[in-house]
Parts: C-alpha cells; sequence; structure tokens
C-alpha cells in the first residue's frame, strides 16, 4: 500500500544519527530512499553512480567482495542481481545507525552469504585479513570524503587486502570536491594500484576503477 500511495504524494520517516545529523527513508514514486539533510546516501542518484561503476570493473564474481562505507546497502542489491556476484560481501559501516536502516528498512540481510561489521573503515583496513577479488570503497560524511580515506596509508592497507587482479571502486567526490586529493592519489608512484579517473559520473560524482 505504501508503494502505491508514494505515486501519490512522498511518505517520509525521519531518523536521527549521531554521525550523519538527520536521515529521511522516503517512499516516492514507488521507491524507497535514504537521504541526509544535502545528499542521496542510497537507492536514488548514488545507486546509479555505483551501478555505474560496476560495470566498468568486470572483477572476478566468485571472489570476496569488500564494501567500505554501507550506507542503506543499494549496491548490494546490485552485485547479487544485476551483475551476479556470488560470494560473500564484508560491508563495514561506521554508523550503527544506518547500519540499523541498512537492515530494517532495506532488508540487506536477505542478500546473503553477508558480514555486516560496524567499525571505522581506516581501522578495519589496517587489521583485515583475507583477500578480496573487489573492494568497493564509498565513504561519505554527508557531500564529503573525510580526509584520511586519500592518504597514501590508506590505499596501502587496501592494496594489500586485494587479490592479485583484484579490482577497486572508489567514489571519490561530488560536483568536482577533491581535486587535490585525487590528483595526489593519481599521480603517485608507490601504489600499484592503477587508477583510472571517470568523471560527471550521473552528471555530479568523480569514480577512480582500480585494479592490482
Amino acid at each position: 500500500m505504501k508503494k502505491q500511495l508514494s505515486y501519490l504524494w512522498p511518505l517520509t520517516r525521519k531518523y536521527n544519527s549521531r554521525f550523519n545529523g538527520q536521515l529521511e527513508v522516503t517512499w516516492s514514486n514507488g521507491r524507497k530512499v535514504l537521504d541526509s539533510s544535502n545528499a542521496n546516501y542510497s537507492y536514488g542518484p548514488l545507486q546509479e553512480v555505483l551501478d555505474f561503476g560496476l560495470s566498468k570493473v568486470n572483477a572476478n564474481r566468485a571472489s570476496p567482495i569488500l564494501l567500505l562505507g554501507l550506507g542503506g546497502g543499494s549496491v548490494i542489491p546490485l552485485l547479487r542481481k544485476k551483475y551476479r556476484y556470488y560470494s560473500k560481501i564484508t560491508a563495514v559501516e561506521l554508523d550503527p545507525d544506518i547500519l540499523e536502516i541498512a537492515k530494517s528498512e532495506f532488508q540487506v540481510e536477505q542478500y546473503q552469504p553477508l558480514e555486516l561489521v560496524c567499525t571505522d573503515a581506516e581501522a578495519y583496513v589496517a587489521s583485515a585479513k583475507g583477500k578480496f577479488g573487489l573492494i568497493i570503497v564509498d565513504l561519505f560524511l554527508d557531500l564529503s570524503v573525510p580526509p584520511q580515506f586519500f592518504s597514501l596509508e590508506f590505499w596501502q592497507q587496501v592494496e594489500k587486502l586485494l587479490e592479485k587482479h583484484g579490482k577497486v571502486l572508489f567514489n571519490a567526490g561530488i560536483n568536482n570536491a577533491h581535486k587535490e586529493h585525487i590528483a595526489s592519489l593519481l599521480e603517485n608512484n608507490i601504489l600499484k594500484i592503477n587508477f583510472e579517473r571517470q568523471e560527471d559520473v550521473q552528471r555530479s560524482n568523480t569514480l577512480l576503477l582500480g585494479s592490482s
């Protein structure tokens, strides 16, 4: 019934997040989306940005996946249903309030095998074991990517977690934000990840597509 009514007028439920302020889950035109006060967090334009990125990375569908930054989890049904990845997904989310929204509003736990980890992504990659065929980095606070996720130290840890010929999808900024950080990452000669930049994805985002 909510889905049908949403074609007539949006239906919104508000949540308070300790890290992201007020969040809204809205049924609009038959679609449920998660938004912060300034940005779409899941199942709207962001899902379309990540869909574009996944169409380009061509990772091994049988290899484990690491998702840094869950949000509402909109990339997970893309991985499972559209791109047919069937291996375990480990999703790391700092904000426990968003994690609960992903489970209760968007039912991400249906997409097994799935491990949900509530911790800081920087700390997670520093201590994680194992290897991943695809690492998705989608770490925003509202409209910005925190600066530590452009650091060489962070990406050296990410590099250690990649399988040989593993792939990276990094959602690196909105509306030309973080240009200097992005340029510095692309120009480094230490990482063995080869990045390709995709600008103005869905007329807004910059993606970095990496291969080890």
